[in-house]
Order: C-alpha cells, then structure tokens, then sequence
C-alpha cells in the first residue's frame, strides 16, 4: 500500500469500460488505479506483478472468464481482495461470487460513488453487497425460494454457463483445461439436475435465470 492509500487492477475486457472506471477513480484521494487486464488470463498473469489491495473484477469475460479467474488468483493470493462488478442484477450471480472467495459484489449500474464505496469496503477487510442483491437474498432465504441452478456445483456452473452461450464441449474443455470426458461427465449432471435434455434448453432456463442476455 503507497502513499495513496488503495491500490486497485481493473480486469474487462471493454477498454472503454477500463478507461471510465480510471477516471473516475483518478478521482478520487484515496484509490489509486496501478494496473489493467482485459481477461480473466491476463488477471491472473499480472496481479502478483501489479500488486493491488482490491481487485475490481468483470465476471462476464471471454476466456476463463471472471469466476474461474477469482479461483486462481485466490489459489495463488488466499487474502487477495477481489470485487466483482456484473451486469446481472441478480442474488443468483452474487452468491456465486461470494462463494467462489470475492469478498464484494456490485452490478454495473451503480453510481459512481457506490463504486468507490464498495472498494473502501472490502480493502478494510469487509464484505460488500449491494443493497438490492443483499436484499434479495435475504428475502429468498426467509421465503425458503431457490432456483434449481442453485445445486449445481461450482464447476458444473462454469460448464453450464459456457454451454448455454453457445460453446462446445470441445471448447469448454481447452478452456478450463479440463479433458472433454471430464466436461462430458459435468454435461450429464448438469441436465439431471435441471431436467433438460440438450444445450439448448440450458440456454432457456440460462436466460430465464437471467445469467446470460437472450
């Protein structure tokens, strides 16, 4: 930590969205912007170089995107502080996020101020939850209510997000180097536990859940 107090890597892969995200931060007195990346690979490759106090990172990436990307940085850095910001307003992703290790989670739209909020936030050791999505998951933990991508494990969530964008097991595979039977094996789970019979269903009931745009 310098002079400047908060130390922060912007990971998207929008250099527009990056370039925002600086200024606006450039701001402020406290948060100093050291580095870029504009994948999930690139993240993992530079952070330990860039050395930040708080990650801000995009979870809809190409690549390995933002999910499989927490997990290796957190596999290198246990006590890394990665905020993840997502265009999804939903408790579905955040708690895919907060599980994964992120100890943030903010959607996109969010006023400028609440981003500089959040990263003061879980510098000092805490977790942030925008206030909708805290809301949310408060009242689907009362109301009992869970959505059945819930079960899914955390690697079968990654393999059912690739496929229902469209990817092929083949892909997928190279990806998240994981060998084409090992994704095959997450494949047949996946549809036992939605109940859906080919790629295409898991891309209606990805929409519907709201994680991936129709």
């Amino acid at each position: 930590m310098g002079d400047y107090g908060i130390g922060v890597m912007l990971v998207d892969d929008h250099a527009v969205v990056r370039m925002g995200f600086r200024m606006l931060l450039e701001g402020s007195q406290d948060i100093k912007v050291l580095g870029e990346a504009d994948s999930g690979e690139d993240a993992v490759r530079q952070f330990a170089e860039i050395k930040p106090d708080v990650i801000v990172m995009d979870i809809s990436m190409p690549g390995i995107g933002g999910l499989e990307a927490i997990d290796r940085i957190l596999a290198k850095d246990p006590n890394m502080r990665i905020l993840a910001l997502s265009a999804h307003e939903d408790a579905m992703h955040a708690r895919r996020v907060l599980k994964a290790g992120a100890v943030g989670y903010l959607t996109k739209r969010s006023a400028a101020e609440e981003l500089m909020h959040a990263i003061r936030v879980v510098h000092q050791g805490k977790t942030y939850l925008e206030p909708g999505i805290a809301q949310q998951m408060a009242v689907e933990q009362v109301s009992g209510q869970r959505n059945p991508v819930d079960t899914l494990s955390e690697k079968e969530f990654k393999v059912f997000l690739s496929l229902a964008r469209g990817q092929s097991v083949q892909d997928i595979a190279d990806v998240m180097s994981l060998s084409p039977r090992t994704v095959g094996t997450h494949l047949y789970n996946i549809k036992q536990k939605l109940g859906a019979s080919n790629s295409a269903e898991l891309a209606i009931i990805a929409i519907r859940a709201g994680l991936i745009e129709p």
